[in-house]
């Protein structure tokens, strides 16, 4: 059984993630630092050369082999909801966690990355922020097991949290 992280970029899934796979004895996989590995250059330069599509077929592609592994703990990339065959080949050995943040909290974290890149490319990045966590909220909404709100935490706390929710009998891993 694998450990799943989703969640807007700037959560805390990468922190998170180190820390589980840890207390857990897992394989930690950060599916962006694979897949720039695979690349030999930064997300924003491959998005730059070959468009987000591309992107996503490389994700779509990771998350199908990593969902037919067992004992890891990945790092998922923002976007990986935003297609339903990740979720399923993440879900197929998995439960999914999503980690959440307020607008102001994200911006907050990550506004000074620029190896984040843009997704809309015209707006402020706090509205870009605002547009894109609302299109994508049913997404993480609909593909996660239990929602872990990661404002004003510690990383001890948040991973706690995980931890006493991931260690309940199998029949009891909701959210709910």
């Amino acid at each position: 059984m694998n450990l799943v992280l989703i969640g807007y970029r700037g959560t805390g899934k990468t922190e998170v993630s180190k820390k589980l796979a840890c207390a857990l004895g897992f394989e930690r996989v950060g599916m962006d630092e694979t897949l720039v590995q695979r690349f030999g250059t930064s997300i924003p330069e491959f998005v730059k050369n070959y468009g987000w599509s591309a992107f996503r077929d490389a994700e779509a592609a990771l998350a199908n082999e990593l969902g037919r592994r067992e004992n890891l703990v990945v790092d998922c990339g923002g976007g990986v909801i935003v297609r339903d065959e990740n979720i399923t080949n993440l879900r197929s050995h998995g439960k999914v966690v999503w980690l959440t943040a307020t607008v102001n909290t994200i911006v907050e974290r990550i506004g000074n990355d620029n190896q984040r890149p843009s997704l809309t490319g015209t707006k402020s990045f706090t509205e870009e922020v605002e547009e894109v966590l609302k299109e994508r909220l049913p997404l993480y909404q609909k593909a996660c097991d239990i929602e872990v709100c990661t404002d004003q935490r510690t990383l001890e706390d948040i991973v706690l949290e995980i931890l006493t929710w991931w260690n309940k009998p199998a029949g009891q891993l909701t959210g709910e």
